[in-house]
């Protein structure tokens, strides 16, 4: 079994995102990492770009699979987690320790469309 975080929204599409101070840490859920496999490489959008809910901003490569990252969330990428670059293999380690990127939340109510820990268990089950 997939390890789940409280406290975490998720998506259908196996991302997850912290909220902190109005911003959103967006990354990879635990199930998705071993789906993967072990991944190689991490496609890093640019800090400043701009992502919209559903939309791709990040491509994740691991030996078997590609994988699109979908933002949850609207809003402005204001950090990217350049560790990733290189040493990707740190979302197979601890996919809630290691985020892709840090965002800056532009309508918090996009935030009621997610799914909490519960009901993410249940797409995963």
């Amino acid at each position: 079994m997939s390890k789940i975080v409280e406290g975490l929204y998720y998506t259908n599409t196996h991302e997850w995102v912290k909220v902190e101070e109005g911003f959103a840490f967006i990354g990879i859920t635990d199930y998705a990492q071993e789906s993967l496999g072990e991944i190689v490489f991490v496609e890093l959008p640019e800090e400043e770009d701009q992502v919209e809910a559903g939309e791709e901003f990040s491509a994740i490569e691991s030996v078997k699979a590609a994988s699109d990252v979908l933002s949850p969330i609207t809003g402005i990428i204001v950090l990217i987690n350049d560790d990733l670059e290189d040493a990707p293999e740190l979302l197979n380690e601890d996919s809630y320790e290691n985020w892709i990127v840090k965002v800056e939340i532009e309508d918090k109510t996009e935030l009621n469309k997610l799914l909490n820990a519960e009901e993410y268990k249940e797409i995963c089950e």
